[in-house]
């Protein structure tokens, strides 16, 4: 049960907002685990076929539900190798300037003024020098990092940290983000609603079932603008 009922007369204060997929390419993770897992491969004197890692990774995508890293170690090295596979790939882990998004600066000035701005983001804490240089730290008034609060998404605790950070109640709240199991079901179980970003690690084909899941779905930040007011609307 969500922490707190809905208020239908409740107006949105606060944005919470993913940063792989709403704001940097989701690409970066991806060919971050890839360079890792041919990396240990190889030290085992194998080859990783970059199809079969594909093939998985949109799986992954696709189930919206389930390990990637677990999946990738079961396929290429060992089940135990979990932690040394996702070790590896943080050490590649970074955004290049090229890897924001274009629709996010834009976005983030049209809900300037409008609303306050929290990024929620299951991230090492070192996200943040990124989103200063590309210019969108200015524009976030509360961090919730995973790596310093402690806690990652589906966690409630990690929203929970932001909502107490900004002194916001849930029903004030939407989060933006681009999976359903981490950024959507984990924002709806402490009832804050919601705003998928069908992008980056969300399903290549999203069913009906799953795009019925949020409250509205978008497929860019240009569209963010629009949906909050649709959402606001609705209160």
């Amino acid at each position: 049960m969500p922490d707190q009922p809905q208020d239908a007369a409740d107006r949105i204060e606060l944005v919470l907002l993913d940063v792989g997929g709403p704001i940097y390419d989701d690409a970066a993770y991806r060919d971050a685990l890839l360079a890792a897992v041919r990396e240990l491969v190889a030290e085992n004197g194998g080859a990783v076929d970059d199809d079969e890692f594909q093939r998985i990774y949109d799986e992954r995508r696709q189930a919206q539900g389930g390990s990637l890293r677990t999946a990738v170690a079961e396929r290429f090295l060992t089940a135990q190798d979990r932690q040394r596979l996702s070790d590896r790939a943080e050490s590649y882990w970074e955004y290049p300037p090229t890897a924001l998004h274009p629709d996010v600066l834009p976005a983030l000035r049209q809900l300037a003024g409008r609303f306050r701005i929290a990024i929620v983001a299951n991230q090492r804490a070192v996200v943040v020098d990124a989103l200063r240089r590309d210019g969108v730290a200015a524009h976030v008034d509360i961090w919730a990092i995973s790596e310093v609060v402690g806690a990652e998404k589906p966690d409630p605790e990690i929203f929970r940290y932001a909502l107490r950070e900004a002194g916001v109640s849930a029903s004030n709240a939407v989060h933006v983000g681009n999976r359903l199991d981490t950024d959507v079901r984990g924002a709806q179980r402490v009832g804050v609603r919601t705003v998928w970003v069908v992008r980056g690690e969300a399903p290549p084909r999203p069913t009906a079932e799953q795009l019925a899941e949020p409250d509205i779905a978008i497929d860019s930040l240009a569209e963010l603008p629009a949906a909050l007011a649709a959402l606001q609307e609705r209160t």
